[in-house]
């Protein structure tokens, strides 16, 4: 999901971006982020109000500068990466101008995965959330047809999909294009390495010539460049620079923990790090008092602040947490801006961020000045591409943690007990007035001191007990990703290529001649049948056809959208073939006669 706010950018270039042309309009060209506010750019009430809801604050640089162009019906090549906040950049827009009384769809938006689809989709719902009349529909391969056809029978405005499955709605005549206005290229490059450079070409001559295009990719290869020499009118080129540096005094670790777990996840590791003050950042202002509230009810001294708290209240705020009267501040990005606080030991990214700039800027907060710092950074299951592209800009590796166990968090609430047992031994005076009491108490009540030693510790205990029930401890949710992620088989449960579970040889109908590649195949297959890469075993590609090792457990279902799936404009037409996995292929010299079981041949007659 976006980002709540975003900071300005500075003036390093990602590495794996190209200088653009002269005439590129740098994104801090544009007047400084630091002094706008969104209502500036030129965005109506309606989508200000949403804005609001959602707690953003201020518009980053890719968002300041791309808005206004859009708005005025230019077409716009932004160079901009994943976490730069460029969903909103070109989403806003597109709901500012659309016509809710047309039913057919005015705004297509094409990406290369289907998690990225989801992600700019629900992008546009939560900044339409005041317009009951907009409609918006993700189009994806492994969703069923049904769905899709009967929301676009009612009418959509908005449709955000996957290049094959557009391609195929557009094969059978079941999405209308005729009135489209806006058309988005969301990670162009990107899609043209898994092999979808055809079929966008395809969509775009099927889209009517007076539309406004946008196309965002994270760097500008020649096939970028002909794209948009070929279908963007006049294009403003749009280039975002960003700080991409973290401190070097700082350890970067991240947990993959889902939402309901956040809270839970963040008290066990409030409980087992050694922190001194900490600051907690949430995406939305209205996340910042709700979390607060929950630590405070566990006993922490917490408090919140965002872009809504008046300035004497920060000041005060931002006091307590130096003068050590507050240990934990829960707050927004914009919130937090140049705030230095020395005792800050810890930042807990509770929502990452998807802007990178975002990510440097909070992690900032501790390691500075010569001094150490933690960062712990809470990942979803559907936030890992946000990961990765942090890693990619910062050019630093989060290293991977787990929920701190009960055995953990018992271990240390046993350490922090025999810490404040020898304190409190060096407090003599006290201690003795305490021994006459005890032995006063062992003399008339004939209980050994060790007995009234444990009953004192209850009493100043409390309610709350010291050690947590290893019973509570809940199951580790198991999620498909990293070769780091915990539910993983083992690497001896694991086939030779690296997946999990049997496999089945499927022949599709594209090969050599058709100048298929690996990537292509996966990247086809992947999308329309819902897999993840780790389903894919060996892929052996001939002249006519090529051979893929996938799951021997695929529902008839995914069968039939794969049998429709194209590879480079062509229909693979999968079908189980004879072979085993990893096995050559099939027939003589590869060309397609069938295999027969080794025991089925007939026995060779001896040579002499």
């Amino acid at each position: 999901m976006p980002s709540d706010t975003t900071e300005p950018s500075d003036t390093a270039t990602p590495a794996d971006a190209t200088t653009p042309d002269a005439t590129a309009a740098p994104a801090d060209a544009a007047p400084d982020p630091d002094r706008l506010t969104f209502a500036d750019l030129g965005l109506g009430a309606s989508v200000l109000k949403a804005l609001s809801a959602v707690g953003y604050e201020e518009p980053s640089a890719i968002q300041a500068a791309t808005i206004p162009t859009l708005l005025a019906g230019r077409d716009v090549v932004g160079l901009a990466q994943t976490g730069t906040g460029k969903t909103a950049a070109f989403a806003l827009p597109i709901l500012e101008r659309l016509d809710t009384s047309k039913k057919k769809p005015q705004a297509l938006v094409l990406a290369p995965t289907r998690e990225l689809a989801l992600q700019v989709c629900e992008a546009f719902e939560q900044y339409a959330g005041h317009s009951k009349s907009m409609h918006i529909l993700p189009v994806y391969g492994g969703q069923g047809y049904g769905v899709q056809l009967s929301a676009l029978r009612r009418g959509v405005h908005i449709v955000v999909g996957t290049p094959g499955r557009i391609m195929d709605h557009l094969d059978k005549g079941t999405l209308d294009l005729s009135e489209l206005a806006f058309l988005v290229l969301d990670e162009a490059d990107e899609m043209l390495k898994m092999g979808f450079a055809e079929d966008v070409e395809t969509i775009l001559a099927k889209t009517p010539a007076e539309k406004q295009v946008a196309m965002f990719s994270a760097t500008m290869p020649p096939q970028i460049r002909r794209l948009s020499a070929k279908y963007l009118r006049d294009p403003e080129e749009i280039a975002v620079k960003k700080k991409t540096s973290t401190s070097t005094n700082l350890t970067q670790r991240y947990l993959i923990v889902s939402y309901p777990q956040k809270v839970d996840a963040l008290t066990r590791i409030l409980e087992v790090e050694n922190f001194e003050a900490m600051i907690v950042f949430t995406r939305t202002k209205n996340e910042t008092e709700t979390l607060a509230e929950k630590l405070r009810a566990r006993g922490y001294t917490a408090a919140a602040i965002s872009g809504d708290v008046v300035q004497a209240q920060r000041e005060r705020t931002v006091k307590q947490l130096k003068d050590g009267k507050l240990d934990i501040l829960v707050a927004t990005d914009v919130a937090a801006r140049g705030l230095d606080v020395d005792r800050i030991s810890h930042v807990i990214n509770y929502d990452l961020p998807i802007d990178t700039e975002s990510y440097v800027h909070r992690v900032g907060r501790t390691g500075r000045a010569g001094r150490t710092g933690d960062a712990i950074s809470f990942v979803t299951p559907r936030e890992r591409r946000t990961l990765g592209a942090i890693e990619r800009a910062t050019r630093q590796p989060l290293t991977q943690m787990h929920l701190p166990s009960v055995d953990d968090v018992n271990a240390t609430r046993l350490t922090r007990f025999d810490d404040a047992i020898t304190e409190a031994l060096g407090m003599t005076e006290r201690i003795d007035r305490f021994r006459d009491i005890i032995g006063h108490y062992v003399e008339h009540h004939d209980v050994p001191e060790a007995d009234v030693a444990a009953a004192l510790a209850v009493v100043a205990q409390g309610e709350t007990p010291l050690l947590l029930d290893p019973a509570a401890e809940p199951k580790r949710e198991e999620f498909r990703g990293g070769k780091d992620s915990p539910g993983r088989p083992d690497r001896g449960e694991r086939n030779r290529r690296g997946t999990s579970g049997p496999l089945t040889t499927y022949r599709i109908a594209v090969g050599k001649r058709h100048k298929v590649e690996p990537r292509q195949i996966v990247g086809a297959i992947a999308n329309e049948g819902g897999l993840n890469r780790d389903d894919f075993g060996q892929i052996r590609i001939f002249p006519n056809f090529s051979l893929v090792d996938l799951p021997a457990e695929l529902s008839p279902d995914t069968l039939r959208k794969l049998e429709r799936t194209r590879i480079s404009g062509h229909l693979i037409e999968l079908k189980a073939d004879g072979g085993a996995p990893g096995g050559r292929a099939s027939g003589p010299r590869g060309q397609g006669a069938p295999r027969r079981d080794r025991d089925d041949r007939p026995p060779r007659k001896p040579r002499y």
